[in-house]
């Protein structure tokens, strides 16, 4: 049995193939289905199962997408409800791919549809755990309140956590590999660890909290505590899951490209993907700056948590020779059926955005409306300037009018990228010129004010 891990670093996923004896299996695989063709190549393998550990909140999945390329067969729970060709997957379960026993365990928790793929070949046994059980962690429980073929309250998928957790894998041995669908900076939980991809049912059962002894409500209650928001796409990209996702080629093929654009004509949104400097210096009027820069940039989580996933938008790039990645980067959350257009745009004349003194800043900060868009359980930690007012950028769209008007107004994040987007808002929301982004600077009065001994914390 030959595992291979893949990784989509932006939304800290993980997805699998499995080979034994010339047959490939993917579990969870991401939305470009390319990169899993090659490896069966190159391996000189047939792909003939895909299983979905669940309907995906974060990503879209390829899954129908390869079914109709390859033929495999795609397997899930039947609480599911999914509307593409299937077979069920659940408790008693097991097929044979190649020399390798693929098992269902339905692990509810995260989800009530939830299912670990039990794999064994000889005296290897591993565990590709979706997410229900993370590196350090286990999935959130508060995504199918309203959304999928099965919901349940929060509550009461905490509560089943608990029972998968000390029952589901009690009669797993210790040195079962465990393979997660994400890693530290996905939104599917709240304290995975960041030192390792993979794990060991052992090692968690000795370092994950989810297995100390503790009661169902002392579980129940630290579950449930400061979880992450969640972006307005999570539930659309349940149902896009559910349903199974249009071919990726032919969604991108029909996107129409503007070049040298100086004014946006369709009434769409306009989100610009372009660094925060370039932005400052040219835009279109009533853009968004939310960059797509490298792969640290959170562009797909904040795309989806900024844009709602029934408003239409334009897609801003430096130059076509872009495009092709940034479509890709936003068809990863299944937003490319949303984008009316991609723009280059004209070099100079457009809407400029102000510049302001640093310095000035500085020595009166009490002359500035200042708006820290951190997320709740940020500003929980402590403050960066005392008077600031708090609205999350996930939130700011909608709030914006909260926002006093009778000073300019300062936008400050953790480290500099979301307050580009977030400075962007509320320029366009409020109507006026003098809304400033402190950007990277915000590194100096987050290490040498008064709360820099909480600096290592933001």
């Amino acid at each position: 049995m030959k595992i291979k891990q893949f990784e989509y670093k932006p939304l800290s996923h993980f997805s699998y193939a499995i080979i034994s004896d010339g047959k490939m299996a993917l579990v969870d695989p991401e939305r470009d289905p390319l990169q899993y063709y090659k490896f069966a190549e190159e391996n000189k393998a047939q792909i003939v199962a895909v299983f979905e550990t669940h309907p995906h909140a974060d990503f879209v999945s390829s899954h129908l997408q390869i079914h109709q390329e390859t033929g495999a067969t795609l397997y899930c729970s039947e609480r599911t409800g999914a509307d593409y060709p299937h077979k069920t997957f659940d408790d008693g379960d097991e097929i044979n791919i190649g020399k390798t026993t693929f098992r269902a365990l339905n692990t509810p928790g995260h989800s009530p549809d939830s299912i670990t793929i039990v794999v064994t070949e000889g005296e290897k046994t591993a565990l590709f755990t979706g997410d229900t059980l993370f590196v350090g962690d286990v999935g959130r429980p508060d995504l199918r309140e309203n959304v999928g073929h099965m919901t349940a309250k929060r509550e009461e998928l905490a509560k089943m956590m608990f029972d998968t957790i000390h029952n589901k894998f009690k009669d797993l041995t210790d040195n079962a590999y465990v393979y997660p669908a994400h890693g530290a900076g996905s939104l599917c939980g709240k304290g995975m660890s960041g030192d390792a991809s993979s794990s060991t049912l052992g090692n968690e059962r000795i370092g994950n909290w989810a297995f100390k002894k503790q009661t169902e409500e002392q579980f129940v209650s630290y579950l449930l505590e400061s979880q992450p928001f969640i972006p307005h796409y999570f539930g659309y990209n349940v149902d896009t899951n559910k349903a199974g996702a249009d071919n990726l080629r032919k969604s991108l093929g029909g996107i129409p490209f503007k070049l040298n654009v100086k004014e946006a004509d369709n009434g769409a949104l306009i989100i610009d993907c372009r660094d925060g400097d370039s932005f400052k210096k040219n835009h279109l009027h009533g853009s968004i700056n939310i960059m797509a820069i490298s792969e640290g940039d959170k562009f797909e989580t904040w795309l989806g948590s900024i844009v709602r996933p029934d408003e239409n938008f334009n897609l801003v790039v430096n130059s076509i020779e872009e495009a092709e990645e940034i479509l890709h980067r936003t068809s990863k959350i299944g937003y490319e059926s949303k984008v009316a257009a991609v723009y280059t745009i004209a070099d100079a004349g457009l809407d400029a955005s102000e510049n302001f003194s640093l310095q000035d800043f500085r020595l009166h900060p009490e002359n500035y409306t200042i708006v820290d868009i951190r997320n709740e359980s940020e500003v929980s930690e402590g403050k960066i300037f005392e008077n600031s007012i708090n609205i999350p950028l996930y939130k700011l769209c909608e709030n914006a009018k909260e926002v006093p008007t009778d000073k300019p107004v300062m936008v400050h994040c953790a480290g500099g990228y979301r307050s580009a987007a977030g400075a962007s808002i509320l320029e366009n929301k409020l109507g006026r010129k003098d809304v400033f982004d402190l950007s990277e600077a915000i590194e100096e009065f987050r290490v040498n004010g008064k709360f820099a001994e909480e600096s290592s914390k933001f």
